[in-house]
């Protein structure tokens, strides 16, 4: 995949994710994922799991809009690209949680078919405090 075309699908899906976080708005997001998407969140949090298919991953993203009372932002930072359908970024979120403002940085692995997101694996760079961070427990 071309650098370029992969930059430009992640921030259509970061551009569709603040904008759900934001107001709610989940046009952008099926517009970018597939329908049969899988998108796993690891951890020992609140949000862990595998969410299959866009009604929930839609579910996932307004769990976590909520428990981040619509403050979520994502940014992207690096993007790499190879032969195949698959891309890696580097990607930080900021939220206010529990009064605090809270950052956290991920690299994501993406898996791409016909312009959409097919597959989602999240990879914390700090996993404890990844964890603390959407844990109910806070």
């Amino acid at each position: 995949m071309e650098r370029r075309t992969a930059q430009e699908l992640l921030d259509r899906l970061h551009r569709a994710q603040n904008e759900y976080n934001a107001a709610g708005d989940s046009r952008g997001l099926s517009d970018v994922l597939a329908c049969d998407v899988r998108w796993s969140v690891p951890g020992d949090n609140s949000l862990a799991r595998v969410y299959i298919g866009v009604p929930e991953v839609l579910d996932y993203m307004e769990r976590r809009r909520q428990l981040a009372a619509c403050t979520l932002r994502l940014v992207r930072r690096d993007v790499l690209v190879g032969r195949g359908q698959r891309i890696a970024a580097v990607t930080d979120g900021v939220a206010l949680r529990s009064g605090k403002v809270r950052t956290w940085g991920t690299a994501g692995l993406y898996e791409v078919a016909d312009g959409r997101i097919r597959r989602f694996w999240m990879l914390p760079l700090e996993a404890a405090d990844f964890d603390a961070i959407w844990s109910c427990r806070e």
